[in-house]
């Protein structure tokens, strides 16, 4: 039955019209108006703050995201992730790579924060590799599923903060088929939220383990 998800969604796309996430407005995915929460960093330098200042998770070189997690931003990223709108993935992803066409540097391949396997199954995707595959490909740079998540750990956004980096630790690894891809590489990594990031922080630790040259990160909204 899981595995015939994604084809009853896909079926549901050709049968059904797009709806705004954030206003309902039929026959967009994403309008111009609930879109421009995403745009308000296009124009800022790397790394510039957004609301409180963020500090730089530790073996990241280089973190981006586009817009607040809240509006229709929320809205967009829950309708993609728990209600398998896998379309919005496009106008997201589009986002995210003209934010990274401006600011980013040294990325040579794109990966993602992997979901565990047995979510993947439940959801029928991974929503992080729906955005990782979609901005590579308006980068014209290759993908590679890098990592694999060993452990299904809690929803980070159920825990305080001190809990978080516990929750993740040693919870991804770099897959054996992936080993020479990430070899004196420099790995973009992209997740669809940025909280405290110590996910990111703990994929990265995972990635230079394995002899990444550098790791860079971008997400699509940032929490607090």
């Amino acid at each position: 039955m899981p595995g015939r998800i994604p084809r009853v969604r896909s079926l549901l796309d050709l049968l059904l019209p797009p709806h705004c996430p954030g206003c309902g407005r039929e026959g967009v995915l994403l309008c111009a108006a609930c879109e421009q929460p995403l745009l308000r960093r296009l124009d800022e330098p790397a790394g510039a703050p957004l609301g409180a200042p963020v500090a730089m998770p530790d073996h990241l070189v280089q973190l981006e995201w586009c817009g607040t997690y809240s509006g229709s931003v929320r809205e967009a990223l829950h309708a993609l992730k728990y209600r398998g709108e896998r379309k919005l993935a496009d106008p997201l992803a589009a986002v995210l790579a003209e934010r990274w066409a401006r600011v980013g540097v040294g990325a040579e391949i794109v990966t993602w924060v992997p979901v565990h396997p047995s979510r993947r199954r439940d959801r029928g995707f991974d929503q992080a590799e729906e955005l990782a595959r979609r901005l590579a490909a308006r980068l014209g740079l290759p993908t590679n599923a890098c990592l694999e998540r060993r452990e299904r750990t809690q929803a980070q956004h159920t825990l305080g903060q001190t809990e978080r980096a516990g929750n993740v630790a040693g919870a991804f690894q770099v897959r054996s088929d992936a080993q020479a891809v990430v070899e004196d590489r420099w790995l973009l990594l992209v997740d669809d939220i940025l909280t405290t990031g110590v996910t990111l922080s703990a994929c990265a630790a995972a990635l230079l383990d394995a002899g990444a040259l550098a790791v860079s990160a971008i997400t699509v909204a940032r929490d607090r």
